[in-house]
């Protein structure tokens, strides 16, 4: 992914990917043994950290980007300036499709968001200048979207 996003201090984003990586460590997930964690860095630059958090119901569950940004706006926080994302998947993993929608609510369009993969800390000991991340933002991850602005659109008869 090559997302047109602005830029943050490399120390920002380390202290970033950091925290989501912290923040995996409470993920219960107890269904599907699929750990996710979530940093949002806000524009004072605070860290706001999520996990998922599974239910047996499966609907009651939330995943680790939605309890950030829950966590965030439910104590006045909207305004942030990226999100990182990390599982315990040797890859990149993507925000799902509700958390897309909830990102994009709440989230600048060419906001970066940073996948990063679970072996990030031994590719970056390998050379692997990135270690693997992928930076995209919400406006590469859901084209065409719908948000709140499109409420104030003017509506035919």
């Amino acid at each position: 992914m090559s997302a047109c996003t602005w830029s943050i201090q490399p120390t920002d984003q380390q202290r970033l990917v950091k925290a989501a990586f912290e923040a995996k460590e409470f993920a219960y997930s107890r269904y599907s043994k699929f750990r996710v964690g979530a940093a949002l860095l806000t524009t004072n630059g605070d860290i706001i950290k999520g996990a998922n958090i599974e239910n047996a119901s499966y609907g009651g569950t939330i995943c680790a980007e939605r309890t950030a940004l829950v966590k965030a706006v439910s104590e006045g926080i909207r305004s942030f300036t990226a999100l990182a994302v990390v599982t315990d998947v040797a890859s990149a993993i993507s925000p799902c499709g509700m958390c897309r929608q909830v990102i994009r609510e709440f989230c600048a369009q060419n906001m970066p968001i940073f996948l990063v993969p679970a072996d990030y800390e031994k590719r970056l000991a390998a050379g692997e200048g990135n270690g693997g991340v992928k930076e995209t933002s919400i406006g590469e991850l859901l084209p065409d979207s719908f948000g709140p602005e499109d409420l104030d659109l003017p509506r035919g008869q």
